[in-house]
């Protein structure tokens, strides 16, 4: 049975029995504890906890999963992978332990013929809460188990939570037998590769409090309902159903293996369970890759950017191992599209910016493991040079973490130079740098957000936003709340939230900031007022108005007039249709391909994110501007409707990935085929509105992301002004016409730099001048000449090594030490040069620098014979000096 189907199957059983299909949500959801969507149930996680009332009592999806703290398990087990689909069944407070066990069991058990899965019975079992008595007695009774092939466990298996305060409750879950060639007889207590686990059932009743492990925390008590979330893996289900040892070889990721194996010169499955590994590796992470990157993720050097480039990078770092030259990502990425895209159509939709993100990276990384490559030799000769035969835990740890340098790489290129690496002190290293990740994880992960006291509102249903048509509004009152607790009234001098049944006041989202206005009393209250500072929205759909009352007091009920503050509305309009204009004239530019990563919009100033690789040419900046301003001059009429979302596409409306929208869909129109963007953001009524768009510059935010910022309006005015007024005072102090500047401007540039170089190479001449002198005042420490000098200002690290060759040259063949140190333009750089004779003596210069960095606030290191580093205490040299002698006469 093929995975579609099976996906297709579990569906249509839940809606068959009453179930809403809810689509999968995005893998990125705004959660402070998430990275990534890693479970079916999160976004129901507010329904579970009471927080809001859900518009449905049962729920059926097939959720988008991503799981990547095992990743270093994947393709060595036969169940791990990082992107999984958890197809799951709900309630929130409907049928609880027996509707879910009796759902389950008929799904899994019933004929093909019938809808089901058409597992043996006889091969199933059951594991339930180490007290859960009620559990057992239903899998007899519903499912027929008998009781030894029911097992009891503890809170580590059977007992289910985030991770964090929120709901939980007590499990149970299904296993498979796969027979004897997997594993020894007794159940999951026994051996979970042979007894594989398919199903969980969780019986969420709890909520937990804070703890430090999955068996260390407090139950603070019941939730306000019972509810079910159930989740079945459907990887593991195909690869039962498909007859294959593992969830890489079922029907979607075994391409993945074959699209490898058709070019490597060794094949998967032929012997070598290293390379089985790395194909398995490919085929996991190719398609997590390609969801990620679907869902708006770009490579980066944190969060979900950093697990996405480390993804990738497995990848080509696997297929390098497995003898592969030729670039692959290309590849892999259709694969990917034509296997996953009947399930997930945005893979097709959207397969160019996907693969070009991909091949981009795979491109950068190519370049990382040439220059790795260098790295490694150098570290290979010092350890050679030292007379060692085992390339240090530090160097092969440095190569991975600073430079990306695979550690299987690294072994092997050891094994070819005749080295060995210290595995352990590798491991060691990497140990400690988890460590600190995961205290660094633990410590930003909270519970989430307490909306209890708001869900009588949410429920009431959603603000009704007026600003698009009015900017003052009557509304009424229909909560107050202060430090999260509800209040019936609020008085001067309080700073509160108001929640109104109507406003015209912008909810911050879509990259707008919120709008500023005021919030005043009507009729009896007419004196009240509060200065509006922010709005926000709670479960997208309720307005929240935070504010400081300055005078008289609000009281739940009253009949009040929002109003925006007319100016600030009038910045933001030209912001955000800036915006618009921006992102129009770079896929003018550039191509379809410039699409929106993100954005910020402010009265006057805006920020775009964009998918582009490499900088922007100056040409390019310039025509970007001057589209974005042709479009303004124009004056076209800014139009607004409300449409289903597959039209909205189907017309060709622009989406920002990532983002999660409904069935109904705000279009914004700017000249017709300009600009078409899904966007529910304030606008401007004719481009000509916005104002000059004045382009500030453009950078990099992250691997395939560029970023450009702007002015519009008057603020666009004021920048250029400015920018005169700059222009006039040099024209005036260089005493040429204003068009002039730019030519005298280089030329005055260029001429300093030819009298820096001259004056550089007059103060080097004159170092120089002094070595005979340096060399005739050289003093004896034991039985070693040493010279030990400060010099001028401003001498670099380079002129030191220079130098210090030099000297030693002059020293003749009795042991000599060579120390030139100087203070420069914030760093105090040192070099020194120990010749043969005194390292036959004991001395070495990559030891005695040591002895000058920690003086100085640096540190160095090198070769035996010549060291060198750099520190920030130029008050230290004296001392710095005096340790290296003191070092000198303890040898």
């Amino acid at each position: 049975m093929q995975t579609h189907e099976i996906r297709k199957r579990f569906l249509d059983h839940f809606v068959n029995a009453g179930h809403t299909e809810v689509p999968s949500a995005s893998v990125i959801l705004d959660d402070p504890n998430l990275l990534f969507v890693n479970a079916g149930m999160v976004q129901f996680v507010p329904f579970f906890l009471g927080q809001r009332t859900p518009p449905y009592n049962t729920a059926t999806s097939v959720q988008k999963c991503i799981r990547t703290p095992d990743i270093d398990e994947v393709g060595i087990t036969t169940r791990h992978n990082t992107f999984f689909q958890m197809a799951g069944n709900f309630s929130f407070g409907d049928y609880f332990k027996r509707e879910a066990i009796r759902l389950a069991w008929t799904l899994l058990t019933n004929p093909v013929s019938e809808g089901g899965y058409g597992f043996d019975p006889e091969k199933l079992w059951a594991t339930v809460y180490l007290d859960d008595d009620e559990a057992i007695e239903l899998w007899q009774e519903i499912a027929g188990l008998p009781l030894d092939r029911i097992q009891r466990r503890g809170m580590a298996d059977n007992y289910w939570s985030m991770g964090i305060p929120g709901p939980c409750g007590p499990c149970s879950e299904i296993y498979y037998d796969r027979g004897p060639e997997y594993g020894i007889e007794g159940g999951p207590e026994a051996n979970e590769d042979r007894y594989i686990e398919i199903w969980n059932l969780v019986f969420m009743q709890n909520e937990r409090g804070e703890g430090t492990s999955k068996t260390d925390f407090e139950i603070l008590g019941p939730l306000p309902r019972q509810n079910i979330d159930t989740g079945m893996g459907v990887e593991r289900i195909a690869c039962l159903l498909q007859g294959v040892d593992n969830v890489y070889e079922t029907d979607l990721v075994r391409p993945v293996i074959d699209c490898v194996a058709a070019v490597a010169p060794r094949g998967y499955g032929q012997g070598s369970h290293e390379d089985d590994v790395r194909y398995r590796v490919i085929g996991d992470h190719a398609r997590t890759a390609a969801i990620i990157i679907g869902d708006g993720v770009s490579p980066g050097n944190e969060g979900r950017g950093y697990v996405l480039r480390r993804l990738l990078r497995r990848i080509i770092r696997s297929t390098k191992l497995l003898g592969v030259e030729q670039p692959m990502m290309g590849e892999l990425m259709a694969v990917v599209r034509d296997e996953m895209g009947p399930s997930y159509p945005e893979l097709v939709t959207d397969f160019e910016r996907i693969s070009r993100i991909a091949v981009a990276e795979e491109t950068a990384f190519n370049r990382t493991l040439a220059s790795g490559s260098k790295l490694f030799e150098d570290a290979a000769d010092k350890t050679k040079t030292a007379g060692k035969s085992t390339l240090s835990g530090s160097d092969a740890f440095t190569l991975h973490d600073t430079y990306g340098f695979p550690i299987e790489l690294t072994l092997e290129m050891a094994a070819e130079a005749g080295l060995s690496v210290d595995e352990n002190g590798f491991r060691d290293l990497m140990n400690e740098q988890r460590q600190r990740a995961k205290a660094d994880a633990a410590a930003r992960k909270h519970a989430h957000a307490d909306l209890t006291a708001y869900r009588e509102l949410v429920d009431a249903g959603p603000t009704e936003f007026t600003g698009f048509d009015e900017l003052d509004s009557q509304a009424t009152i229909l909560g107050i709340f202060v430090d999260g607790a509800r209040v019936p009234v609020a008085s001067a001098g309080v700073d509160a939230e108001i929640v109104l049944d109507r406003t015209p006041l912008y909810a911050e989202s879509g990259g707008q900031i919120a709008d500023i206005g005021s919030i005043r009393g009507d009729g009896t209250n007419a004196t009240s007022q509060a200065k509006v500072s922010d709005v926000q929205k709670i479960a997208k759909t309720l307005f929240v108005h935070k504010v400081t009352v300055e005078s008289g007091e609000f009281v739940e009920g009253d009949q009040v007039v929002a109003s925006v503050d007319r100016h600030w509305r009038h910045g933001a309009t030209q912001g955000h249709s800036g915006t618009h204009m921006v992102h129009g004239a770079l896929r003018q530019v550039l191509g379809p391909n410039a699409v929106q990563a993100g954005s910020l919009n402010r009265p006057g100033y805006l920020r775009f994110d964009f998918s582009w690789q490499g900088a922007l040419s100056e040409a390019q900046r310039q025509e970007v501007e001057d589209v974005a301003n042709k479009a303004v001059e124009a004056n076209y009429p800014v139009n607004t409707f409300v449409t289903d979302l597959d039209q909205a596409k189907s017309m060709g409306a622009m989406a920002l990935f990532g983002e999660n929208y409904g069935d109904r869909v705000r279009v914004v129109d700017i000249g017709g085929p300009f600009s078409l963007e899904l966007c529910g953001g304030t606008h401007v009524a004719h481009s000509s509105q916005i104002g000059p768009v004045t382009l500030l510059g453009e950078s990099s935010v992250g691997s395939g992301v560029r970023r450009v910022e702007a002015y519009v309006g008057l603020d666009a005015f004021r920048y250029l002004s400015k920018e005169r007024a700059l222009m006039a005072a040099l024209s005036s102090s260089l005493k040429v016409p204003s068009e002039e500047v730019p030519g005298r401007v280089a030329t005055l540039v260029e001429r300093l730099k030819v009298a820096e170089k001259e004056l550089e190479q007059t103060r080097l001449a004159s170092v120089k001048a002094s070595i005979a002198t340096l060399v005739a005042n050289a003093e004896r420490i034991g039985g070693t000449t040493v010279v030990a000098h400060r010099l001028p200002d401003g001498t670099g690290a380079g002129d030191l090594r220079s130098l210090v060759g030099d000297i030693r040259g002059r020293l003749g063949s009795d042991p000599a030490v060579v120390a030139l140190i100087a203070a420069g333009d914030g760093s105090v750089p040192f070099v020194v040069s120990v010749n043969q004779a005194a390292q036959d003596a004991g001395l070495r210069a990559n030891d005695l620098v040591g002895a000058i960095g920690q003086a100085v606030d640096g540190r160095g290191g090198g070769k035996p014979d010549t060291a060198q580093g750099s520190g920030k205490n130029p008050a230290g040299i004296d001392a710095a000096l005096h340790a290296l002698r003191e070092q000198i006469r303890r040898a």
